[in-house]
Parts: C-alpha cells; sequence; structure tokens
C-alpha cells in the first residue's frame, strides 16, 4: 500500500528492493515537480520507466496525455493495478532494457521519463541512443554525478562517454537536484532532474559505428594522451598511423576534444580505411 501522511509526504508499504535499484520517492512535490518536466514537450505520448507505487505516475496521468508505465517489479505492478485501475490496459510488465520501443506506441514518438533506477540509469540511456528518432524527449530523474557527466563540457574532469555520446545527439538541461531525505530508503548520493532534447542532427557525418567505438577506446584510461589510447584501436583496424600519430591533436587527453573533433578525429581514420 502507499498511505498519503501529512505535509505532502506519503509513507510506502511495497518494500524497496535493493537489486533492483529502487529508492521510492516519497516527496509528493517533488514528484509533481518531476512530473512537470514533460510540459516542454507537449502533445506527445509519455512512456514512464520505473513507476513503483505511481508517486509520479499520479501526476502524468493529469496530463491528459497518451501515458504507459514499465514496471518490472511483480510487487509495484500488483499494487498499480490496484490502486491505479484506470491503467490497467497501459502497464507493461517488462524490462525496459529489453523492449522493442518501436512497439509501445505504433511507431509514434514518444516522451521518456522516470525515476530511474540508479543501478541502470547510463543503460537507460544508452537505450535511449538507440531509439533516438523516437525519443525527441526524455526527461527524469538520475544521480546527480551521472546527471553532471551527461551535462559536462569538454576540459571537465566528469566530461567523458557518457557526456560525448549524448551531446552528439541531445541537448541536455541541468534542471535542478534533489536532496537523499525524499527517498524510501534514502540513497547515499545526491539526485538530479535531467531534460534532454534532440538537437538537430539527422545523422553524424562520419561512421556512426566507428564514432562510437572511438570514443569509447579513447576514454579508456583517460590520464593518458590521445596517443597512447587509440594505438590499441589503430592496430584493431589494421591502419599504420604512425604518421597519423605525430599530428599536435594526439598529445591530448580524450576530454579535451569535442563531439565534433571526435567526428572529425573518426573521418581522419575512415579516410585511412578506405
Amino acid at each position: 500500500m502507499c498511505i498519503f501522511a501529512p505535509e505532502n509526504v506519503i509513507i510506502m508499504k511495497v518494500k524497496p528492493k535493493k537489486f533492483l535499484g529502487q529508492h521510492f520517492l516519497t516527496d509528493l512535490a517533488v514528484a509533481k515537480r518531476i512530473a512537470d518536466t514533460v510540459d516542454a514537450c507537449p502533445d506527445l505520448p509519455i512512456l514512464e520507466v520505473g513507476p513503483g507505487t505511481g508517486v509520479m505516475t499520479q501526476y502524468l496521468m493529469q496530463k491528459n496525455r497518451l501515458l504507459r508505465v514499465v514496471e518490472i517489479d511483480f510487487e509495484s505492478v500488483s499494487y498499480l493495478r490496484r490502486e491505479f485501475p484506470e491503467l490497467e490496459d497501459y502497464i507493461i510488465e517488462d524490462d525496459f532494457l529489453t523492449m522493442r520501443l518501436e512497439r509501445t506506441f505504433d511507431g509514434q514518438p514518444f516522451v521518456l521519463t522516470g525515476n530511474y533506477p540508479y543501478n541502470i540509469s547510463s543503460q537507460i540511456f544508452f537505450k535511449m541512443l538507440e531509439y533516438r528518432d523516437l525519443i525527441p524527449c526524455c526527461t527524469g530523474m538520475i544521480q546527480k554525478e551521472v546527471a553532471e557527466r551527461m551535462a559536462a563540457s569538454p576540459g571537465s574532469k566528469t566530461y567523458g562517454i557518457l557526456s560525448v555520446l549524448i551531446q552528439a545527439w541531445y541537448d541536455v538541461e541541468l534542471l535542478f537536484t534533489v536532496e537523499p531525505g525524499v527517498f524510501n530508503p534514502p540513497p547515499k548520493v545526491r539526485s538530479a532532474v535531467v531534460r534532454l532534447t534532440r538537437n538537430q542532427v539527422k545523422r553524424l557525418d562520419c561512421d556512426e559505428r566507428l564514432f562510437r567505438r572511438v570514443v569509447k577506446t579513447t576514454f579508456n584510461q583517460r590520464r593518458k594522451t590521445l596517443r597512447n589510447n587509440i594505438r590499441p584501436l589503430l592496430g584493431e583496424l589494421g591502419i599504420d598511423g604512425e604518421t597519423l600519430l605525430h599530428d599536435d591533436l594526439f598529445s591530448l587527453r580524450p576530454e579535451q576534444l569535442s563531439v565534433e573533433d571526435f567526428i572529425n578525429l573518426t573521418k581522419r581514420l575512415e579516410t585511412l580505411l578506405a
């Protein structure tokens, strides 16, 4: 059950499960504030990941938009069916990470949102990237550290793989932070709410698969220079890159490169592969 208590706080009776990374939101004001982040993407249907006991769901239901929720926890699903009978036909009991998202709204674009399970938040965003043409807008709550990595600029200590791959396709806004005390159980980290909006890029001006490989390889050991990090990849690709590696670019560390720099680097490797 979910019992409403004074001072805008609720007491949860569904037991949070550590192995699912569950931290149930208990502050109704915060839940509404997160739900309202989807208003920047009007008219589109909404898919909520990990609704738990519907604390945020109840406010999404007020948007008068088609809403589906995906939940893997059988206890939470039972609760949602009992307490929100109008959701019965819109509850997807499944693992979001294995879903075929093109089937969710019959191939139509949608907004992705949720109080995302912290143990798989990065995987959720990588899944989003796979379906970027269907997800023009994504909002939700994650660990503050992950949010900062997503929004980081080149040169920052937090700039890395997630920063580059997401910013290639989305504009990232860090909207506000959330303290541990509004969760049950309280996480050991602070949280943050983000909004990602698709940019105008339809396709990268390079081989996108090679681009992802270059980004992931060069950040393997971020304290090393690009020259040292990329050597193994050149060997795997069969590229004699000694002349290439004399370029001053390769004296930089990967966090000093912008998204455009990574695209240009990928194009240079493509030329050597041709």
